[in-house]
């Protein structure tokens, strides 16, 4: 997985308590709709998946109505800043540049990396079984940054 899977700010909504909430009519959330089976878009234009249950779900317990505001990912954080939408339901890891920007509640799932090759290719992942040889990441990671700082 892309990134380890975090609520941004929808529970800080939340924390108000009930009497703040009743004041929420509508939630603008930021959703990426890129990232099957998390949130895609239907061909129909219908963004679905796990996060989007989520957010939905979130957003029907305050008692509010929700809006869906697809956001392309590089500019997801830019966009909450600029009060485009309330929170972000996405997958999002927590990194200390990140925490400076938005607050960030538990993690309502985790998903650990994982280095895989051809069976027998390499018996572990060290600096010295990965020289020469081509590692595949998503670029702009957090596991993108790890790779790049350590190998």
């Amino acid at each position: 997985m892309k990134k380890v899977i975090v609520l941004v700010t929808v529970a800080v909504l939340l924390a108000f308590g009930s009497a703040y909430a009743k004041d929420w009519k509508k939630v603008r959330v930021g959703v990426e709709g890129a990232y099957p089976p998390f949130s895609s878009v239907t061909p129909e234009g219908e963004l679905v998946g796990f996060d989007i249950d989520i957010a939905k779900a979130l957003v029907a317990a305050m008692g509010a109505e929700i809006e869906l505001v697809a956001q392309d990912w590089d500019g997801i954080i830019p966009a909450l800043l600029a009060k485009k939408y309330d929170c972000i339901v996405a997958s999002m890891s927590v990194t200390e540049e990140r925490k400076k920007k938005v607050a960030f509640t538990n993690k309502y799932y985790n998903t650990p990396a994982k280095f895989i090759a051809k069976k027998g290719a390499i018996t572990e992942f060290s600096k010295d079984s990965v020289k020469g040889k081509t590692v595949g990441v998503q670029r702009a990671t957090i596991h993108d940054k790890y790779l790049t700082d350590n190998y």
